[in-house]
């Protein structure tokens, strides 16, 4: 009985010390944001993307795609300011734990499995710009697709940070119902590749 008591008092403990690291990953990713518009832009587009797409007419797609453009051109700027000024985070907290659930000091006792948020952000700013510049010629309506899944997969690194990988596929399956493979699976390959030698084997 007193064993069963320790390892209770022992599990309890550790998920008190991982909610709160939690809690502060999340306000400092809040922090940073807050002065951005970046949530506001990427609900607009998806939405916009999504209206485009159910346009019989080629070109009423390509006319509400064209109005979107402003809103493209809007999120990378200030994503890639963003993504700057997260890079003053000093390091030790700007690691993110590979392990697929979250562990209180999972960084710093297993820092060999972790990775940097600032280089993360980086990689998405550049894929989101990538995108808007259309670099590799796709049509309207797959260049629409790359840039939600840049845009998701984005979405899914923040999750990642504030609570772990697991729960930010879960995420990511509620919200938009699209498995993080599939993410990978429809980013440009200059992102995927890496996207993958960063943060390791999907």
């Amino acid at each position: 009985m007193d064993f069963l008591l320790v390892l209770a008092l022992a599990f309890s403990g550790a998920y008190l010390l991982n909610h709160q690291q939690q809690r502060r990953r999340i306000a400092l990713l809040a922090q940073h944001l807050r002065p951005y518009q970046i949530e506001q832009f990427m609900e607009n587009l998806t939405q916009g993307y999504l209206r485009a797409m159910g346009e019989q007419d080629a070109e009423r797609r390509q006319q509400v795609l064209g109005l979107l453009a402003a809103t493209e051109a809007q999120l990378s700027e200030q994503f890639e300011r963003f993504a700057a000024d997260f890079r003053r985070v000093p390091a030790v907290l700007a690691r993110v734990s590979r392990l697929p659930l979250g562990l209180p000091f999972a960084t710093q006792l297993f820092s060999a499995a972790s990775f940097d948020m600032r280089a993360l952000l980086d990689l998405h700013a550049r894929g989101i710009a990538r995108a808007l510049r259309n670099e590799d010629g796709l049509s309207p309506r797959d260049r629409a697709f790359t840039m939600t899944a840049e845009l998701f997969l984005m979405q899914h690194s923040c999750h990642w940070f504030c609570k772990s990988k697991t729960v930010a596929s879960a995420r990511m399956m509620a919200r938009h119902q699209t498995p993080h493979a599939q993410l990978l699976a429809s980013v440009s390959p200059e992102t995927r590749k890496a996207y993958l030698a960063l943060t390791g084997p999907a």
